[in-house]
């Protein structure tokens, strides 16, 4: 999907809605982190094995579809807001991370960049 023309839906959304006066930067961060915990709450308890399974299950799997499209719905929203574009924070910030992770010392490893040993 374009992220313009995903953006431009939701503003077309907000507006129809009068909701503008509500998607201030702090009330979507707080929508956000709503959603990722409703996210959260989906696999909380569940065993590694069951949460690499969890789309077989239906009402689950749509629940999961759900939520993370309420998650990239407000990074959206969030981001046109703030003036951000996306596509080139997502670019800067994998560049960012390839160089804090370099294959030769990151693959297979789980420490922090701050962690890595040469």
């Amino acid at each position: 999907m374009d992220f313009t023309l995903a953006i431009e839906c939701l503003r077309q959304f907000a507006r129809e809605r009068d909701w503008d006066q509500f998607h201030t930067p702090k009330n979507l961060v707080m929508a956000l982190a709503g959603e990722v915990g409703e996210l959260t709450e989906l696999f909380q308890w569940l065993t590694p094995d069951q949460s690499l399974n969890i789309m077989q299950e239906l009402t689950k799997a749509e629940a999961v579809r759900d939520e993370l499209a309420d998650i990239f719905s407000y990074c959206l929203r969030l981001a046109d807001i703030l003036g951000v574009d996306l596509e080139a924070a997502f670019t800067a910030k994998l560049a960012k991370n390839a160089g804090k992770y370099p294959v030769h010392l990151a693959k297979g490893n789980a420490a922090k960049y701050t962690e890595l040993k040469p």
